[in-house]
This record gives structure tokens, C-alpha cells and sequence, in this order.
């Protein structure tokens, strides 16, 4: 009886021991569980918050409106290479490819797309101003003279004398007639210049009311046969083709800007090269996306453009052979002296002092066909 209520004792207190140790077990697992919710919340914070951190808002400038030219900056936004850079990319457009500068110099922008002839000027007008060239986009600047044949336009540089022209004052191309008629030896005084918007521009010309223009080549051609002028009645003097030998359009980025996120810079070049090569490959699907953005625009009228800035500006021999968005030093000394007959240079810039390739991808990421 006795030895009967010991077992039973003993196997209470092993039930109870059991039991204990199985209470302890589950409230073990539950905090072991809550640690590891917490740590996966706590995880789960913290990516989030790297991940915001990683999308770097860049503000970027055009040089003109939407349209074919600009189908590369497009291209990028919607296929999400800059957001895979880790950029939050914000593209407006401008009234010229000098505005540009003028944003990113006032810290407006931190990147834009503008001419590098007028950035070496702006730096030289305003020395505090530190901005550079990144990647060059127009290895061959769109400058040039637009006349018609029917005015007595030709292809000859002599055809221009005696004649009238639309130039606007705030016009890349006008600001590189010194260099024009320095290189080619031109007497301006039978010339007539006047100054129109460049609204108007395209219109005087069509309508006769002067016998040539200044503009950029894609533009003014593109825009005078949707005035209806025959093709045929329109002369193109690419300024190029007669000894100007300066670049056109590059990325430019405030130092401030570079200084500070390098890594950005980086980022925006490679997916820039990307959207370029996308255009080169299929510039009709490159164009929609330009189209999306712009209400008044006509899909024909912009793949033409961009189609000339492709063959013309942007995919050229030197291209071709040695790489997209790079310089020819010495080509670009030569430019600088070129610029030095516009204007008087307070300081004359060395090529390192307006252009550097350290944020450019590597070559073998900048071919193209």
C-alpha cells in the first residue's frame, strides 16, 4: 500500500516535471518566434530604408522640346535604366541648348543636355562657375545654314552674299558665324542679319521673307517640309562640313553634383549609353517614346529627325571606331582655339578643364553599330 502510494508519487512528479518542461519548451519556441519576427520586421525596415536611399533623385534638363533627338532620354526612363542605377531621373525640357547651362549653374538642375561651345563661354563669362562635359551626344554639332534654291542658295559658301538672313540671337549656330567666316574666309557686309524668334524662323524662310536661316540642321530642314517646302528647294550647309570643327551637344553635370555622388554620374552615363544604343538599334520604337510625351508631335516627322541626328550628329565614322560619348584631345584643342573667334577668352580653358571622361563606362560598353 505504502510502497503502491510512493509510485504513484513519483510518477505525479514526473508528470509534473514533464509538463513543466514542456511549458518551458513551448514559452521557449514563442519568445525564439517573436525574437525572429522582430528581426525580420526589423530586416524589413531597414531594406525598405536602403532602398529608398538608393534611388538618387537626379534633376535633368533638355535642351529643347520633346522630340526625336531627345528619343535616347526617353528611352531610359522607360525601360528603367535609370531606376537600376538607383536614380530617380526627373527630364523637363528648354527653350535652347544654352539654358541648360544656365540651370545647372544655378544649382536649379544637377545634369543637363547643352551645347559645349556655349559652356566654354559661360565658364569663361563667369569664372566662379564650375561645370563640366561628361559624354559627348553630338560628335558633330547640328550647326548650320538653311536657304532655299529658289533664293539663290546653293552649296557654294559665295552663294551667300547679298543675301538676308533669319538669325536668331540666341541661336547655337549664329553664335558660330565668326568661326564660319573666319575659316572660310566670308565678307559679311553685303549680308543682311535679322534677328526673329525662333518661332518665326522656319515661317520668314518658307514664306520668302529671307533666303536663308541659322539653326540646327535637324530642326530647321525637318520643320521647313512640314511648311510644305519642296525638299528638293532646301540647301543644308552643315557648318561641319566647312571647316568648324567643334562638338556639339554633351551631358553636362555641376561639379558640386559629381563631387558629391560620383557613383550617380556614373550610373546616369551607363544608362544613357544604354537608351542610346536601344535608339540606334530600333529608332521607330525609340520614337514612340518621345511621341508619349509630346501631344503635338507626329511619329513620321520625329523618326525623319532623329534618323538625321543618327547619321549625321551622333553615330559618325570616329564614333564607329573608337566609341560613344568620348573626345579626340586634339581635336578638341583645335575646337577651343576655334571658339576663341567668337568672342575674347579671359582665361582660355584647357581641354581637362571643360571635358573628363572618368565617369564614362568603359569602351567596350560604348560601341555601337
Amino acid at each position: 500500500m505504502v510502497k503502491n502510494k510512493a509510485a504513484g508519487e513519483e510518477e505525479r512528479q514526473e508528470a509534473q516535471g514533464h509538463k513543466t518542461e514542456v511549458t518551458v519548451m513551448f514559452a521557449d519556441r514563442s519568445t525564439k518566434a517573436g525574437w525572429i519576427r522582430g528581426l525580420l520586421a526589423g530586416a524589413a525596415v531597414l531594406l525598405g530604408a536602403g532602398a529608398a536611399q538608393a534611388q538618387t533623385p537626379v534633376r535633368f534638363s533638355l535642351d529643347w522640346r520633346w522630340e526625336g533627338p531627345a528619343a535616347p532620354f526617353a528611352v531610359a526612363l522607360d525601360k528603367g535604366y535609370f531606376k537600376a542605377e538607383g536614380l530617380d531621373v526627373t527630364i523637363d525640357p528648354a527653350a535652347g541648348s544654352r539654358e541648360p547651362i544656365s540651370r545647372v549653374a544655378s544649382g536649379t538642375y544637377d545634369v543637363g543636355f547643352g551645347d559645349v561651345n556655349s559652356l566654354v563661354r559661360f565658364r569663361d563669362e563667369n569664372p566662379g562657375t564650375d561645370i563640366k562635359a561628361v559624354m559627348v551626344i553630338y560628335d558633330r554639332p547640328p550647326f548650320a545654314l538653311i536657304g532655299r534654291k529658289s533664293r539663290g542658295i546653293s552649296k557654294e559658301v559665295s552663294s551667300l552674299q547679298g543675301k538676308k538672313f533669319g538669325a536668331p540671337a540666341a541661336d547655337g549656330a549664329f553664335a558660330q558665324w565668326p568661326i564660319f567666316k573666319a575659316v572660310n574666309k566670308v565678307d559679311d557686309s553685303t549680308m543682311k542679319f535679322e534677328n526673329v524668334g525662333f518661332p518665326v524662323r522656319e515661317p520668314m524662310l518658307a514664306q520668302g521673307e529671307v533666303d536663308a536661316v541659322f539653326g540646327f540642321s535637324m530642326s530647321s530642314y525637318i520643320n521647313l517640309k512640314s511648311r510644305g517646302v519642296p525638299a528638293d528647294d532646301i540647301v543644308v550647309l552643315q557648318m561641319s562640313d566647312y571647316g568648324v570643327d567643334l562638338y556639339g551637344n554633351t551631358i553636362i553635370v555641376s561639379q558640386k553634383f559629381a563631387q558629391e555622388k560620383p557613383e550617380a554620374v556614373k550610373g546616369l552615363l551607363r544608362a544613357i549609353m544604354k537608351g542610346v544604343q536601344d535608339t540606334v538599334k530600333d529608332p521607330s520604337s525609340a520614337v514612340d517614346a518621345v511621341i508619349k510625351r509630346n501631344d503635338v508631335a507626329k511619329k513620321d516627322v520625329e523618326l525623319e529627325r532623329l534618323k538625321m541626328v543618327l547619321e549625321q550628329n551622333m553615330i559618325t565614322p570616329w564614333v564607329k571606331e573608337n566609341g560613344f560619348g568620348g573626345i579626340d584631345k586634339a581635336r578638341f584643342a583645335k575646337a577651343l582655339d576655334q571658339i576663341g573667334l567668337t568672342f575674347t577668352y579671359k582665361n582660355k580653358p584647357s581641354v581637362e578643364d571643360v571635358f573628363t571622361d572618368q565617369f564614362l563606362p568603359a569602351a567596350d560598353q560604348r560601341k555601337v553599330n
